[in-house]
């Protein structure tokens, strides 16, 4: 994925999730259209993108 965090390792990047959410997506229809993620997937996405705008 050309060096962008992704997911568990699996083939959807942070980036991906979190403009998703931005997008007004739910937590809901994001799992249902990536059947392979969990919950905790997104939790972790956004706790990633906390960090990473915090330590810029």
């Amino acid at each position: 994925m050309g060096g962008k965090p992704c997911i568990r390792g699996l083939r959807v990047t942070v980036g991906t999730i979190l403009g998703l959410l931005a997008a007004g997506n739910s937590r809901e229809g994001i799992l249902a259209a990536y059947p392979y993620l969990e919950a905790d997937d997104i939790d972790a996405a956004l706790a990633y993108g906390a960090w990473r705008s915090a330590s810029t």
